[in-house]
């Protein structure tokens, strides 16, 4: 795999990533720690995760040189003296991200942040005001911006309490009451989407038995099934860890009982399911991408029981009525609304 754009301009940069304990937040595996590997020989290096598919490529590439995290929540017994972060897609998951590894960094810590310019690192200064002192711009290229700063000495002593993050709000449909948790960087983290609750106004009169969620987020859609059918087993899936979290975090307070795993796409499927329900994500990055709804939709059918069936919400210009119709079986339009698809196929 060719180095990304902003792997490039940090090796642009190598004097800057010299250290002895460096810690790499949601980099891809493109070949950037072998060039930092070879840049400190004898470095500790520790990686931190929250997307499950860049975690199982870290892993399958390096295995046991590197430590390799994908958790909600950063632990480790080192001390940094670098660390690389590349910019997220939602802002408010940088200073989270920042509150979160504070007490594992010492006041010489190296901090980089890295990231293209459409997607909003421009910002990066004023974000992260609070958190860092010295945050500069230090090189632009390959239409990416690097900045630096230091990590301020009374975030460092500040203990990370991961409920301290979670917005919390409450949804009515359909006289269902629901009490949400979601983390940053979470689809919908502050309120209801559209499309979710269209999907939930929308499901199929009788639900029973196990039923999928794929591409969970904060749990939205499995704990108003399991207020609104009674025989149900549920299983949550999504590729952020930090999802995961907020739909353990939205279970409990529902107090719901489900299966709650990360898998990319259909990797970690092993079960069959009576029904699938999913409003599933087409973004990736700062870039439009449909490949993952796309490889879940024409692989789902060997999850699907005899006689069972998916529904799913998607935005109307997106064409996934044929692929449904190819893979899975009969699929009929069950509503549209506000730019939004319900769709229902029957396993043929």
């Amino acid at each position: 795999m060719s180095l990304s754009n902003p792997s490039q301009v940090l090796l642009r940069n190598s004097e800057l990533l010299t250290s002895a304990t460096p810690l790499l937040i949601n980099l891809p595996e493109d070949g950037f720690i072998d060039e930092l590997i070879t840049l400190n020989e004898s470095a500790k290096v520790s990686c931190y995760n929250t997307n499950f598919i860049d975690h199982q490529a870290l892993t399958h590439k390096h295995g046991s040189r590197i430590h390799n995290n994908f958790t909600c929540v950063y632990e480790s017994e080192l001390q940094h003296d670098l660390v690389i972060i590349a910019f997220p897609k939602s802002k408010a998951e940088l200073n989270f991200t920042l509150a979160m590894i504070a007490p594992f960094l010492t006041a010489e810590t190296k901090i980089l942040i890295v990231g293209e310019k459409k997607g909003g690192i421009q910002s990066t200064p004023k974000l992260t005001a609070n958190f860092l002192e010295h945050c500069q711009k230090v090189d632009s290229a390959r239409h990416c911006f690097l900045f630096a700063g230091l990590m301020n000495e009374n975030k460092r002593s500040v203990p990370f309490k991961l409920e301290s993050w979670y917005k919390h709000y409450a949804i009515t449909v359909d006289g269902i009451e629901l009490a949400i948790a979601s983390l940053p960087g979470v689809f919908s983290q502050e309120k209801l989407d559209s499309g979710t609750a269209l999907l939930l106004s929308n499901l199929p009169k009788e639900l029973a038995g196990k039923i999928l969620d794929f591409g969970c987020g904060a749990g939205v859609i499995s704990c108003f099934i399991a207020k609104k059918y009674s025989n149900v087993e549920l299983s949550l899936l999504d590729v952020s860890a930090l999802a995961l979290a907020s739909a353990e975090k939205t279970l409990a307070l529902n107090n719901i009982n489900a299966t709650v795993f990360p898998s990319n796409s259909l990797s970690e499927v092993t079960n069959t399911y009576q029904h699938i329900v999913s409003n599933p994500p087409f973004h990736q990055g700062v870039n439009t991408n449909y490949q993952a709804t796309e490889t879940f939709l024409s692989g789902i059918h060997k999850n699907l029981k005899k006689k069972g069936s998916i529904t799913i919400v998607a935005n109307s210009f997106l064409r996934y009525q044929p692929i449904m119709e190819q893979y899975i079986g009969c699929t009929s339009v069950i509503t549209k609304a506000q730019g939004f698809t319900i769709y229902h196929a029957s396993k043929r």
